[in-house]
């Protein structure tokens, strides 16, 4: 039997939704459209008045600025990296967590608490170890292979900047998957197991095919967070050795305010990266979402 909501249900449901609403829309939407205006510009927030140059800004971006386009494809490289080993290593440390009969909830705690610690801070807290413990540990010889240029060398940045993002992201997700693990039916799994089946054949068989949804939310997530990252590489590398670690996030920061001040430029390209992130983000929910229906 279908309800039918009356008028004043409705204008209670929207009295809920009107203050976060509201918030959005002058907060979100409202800076979203005038930064789209102004990448049609030459603004450079220094003038109150600004030139009309339509897509120029795109054009050059995307055929005259090489550092800009080393950015994206450094991007993409950190993105490709981050959602395997993020969804892999917090799938499994959930099931390790579900799998202890003691100590759950301490476990959880503890990996998930670098995700409360800005990263800011995170990023200078790593900076510290990598630039001064990681020489100590390798200097009593046991440990040499620590002995390397973490921050200096572009090939060992990368590795830097990828491992703490993970130290800071892989508890959240994990929390996600624990969740769905929780959701399994234990029949299922007790079944499958009377039959013969091993750990892994359950887990393959039964645990992730009810779990797909939980791994559409954590790949969603993890690109989206990937996509974005700033901190962590401003805080450990600044983009450096030279520009060789330098994200989008961070070639936009730059062109907008430590550069020219070019913040119609700037603009034009958030907004190809906007544009990146929404391609990329339609084709993985829908390939994700025929894997649960196949599922």
């Amino acid at each position: 039997m279908v309800r039918i909501r009356s008028g004043s249900q409705t204008s209670r449901l929207l009295a809920f939704v009107l203050p976060a609403m509201t918030f959005y829309i002058a907060f979100v939407l409202i800076p979203a459209v005038g930064g789209i205006w102004y990448s049609l510009t030459d603004w450079n927030m220094l003038n109150p008045t600004s030139r009309f140059v339509g897509i120029d800004n795109y054009v050059e971006a995307l055929t005259e600025d090489a550092f800009f386009i080393d950015s994206v494809l450094f991007t993409l490289k950190y993105v490709a990296f981050m959602v395997l080993l993020q969804n892999a290593l917090a799938l499994g440390l959930a099931v390790v967590v579900e799998g202890l009969k003691r100590g759950r909830v301490f476990f959880r705690t503890v990996l998930f608490m670098p995700n409360m610690i800005s990263m800011i801070i995170g990023g200078f807290m790593w900076l510290f170890v990598f630039t001064r413990v990681m020489p100590q540990l390798a200097g009593s010889g046991v440990l040499g292979f620590l002995d390397q240029s973490w921050i200096g060398d572009p090939q060992w940045s990368f590795f830097a900047i990828l491992a703490v993002s993970l130290w800071a992201g892989v508890g959240y997700l994990m929390v996600i998957y624990v969740a769905a693990l929780q959701s399994v039916p234990r029949q299922l799994i007790e079944s499958a197991s009377i039959d013969g089946a091993s750990s892994l054949r359950v887990f393959a068989s039964v645990t992730l095919p009810m779990i797909l949804p939980a791994v559409t939310i954590g790949v969603f997530l993890a690109l989206n967070m990937s996509f974005k990252v700033f901190e962590v590489v401003y805080a450990l590398t600044g983009g450096g050795p030279g520009r060789s670690t330098q994200v989008v996030a961070l070639n936009i920061f730059e062109e907008a305010f430590n550069m020219s001040n070019r913040f119609g430029y700037a603009s034009a390209k958030a907004t190809l990266l906007f544009l990146l992130v929404f391609v990329i983000t339609l084709v993985q929910l829908r390939v994700m979402k025929r894997r649960e229906v196949q599922a």
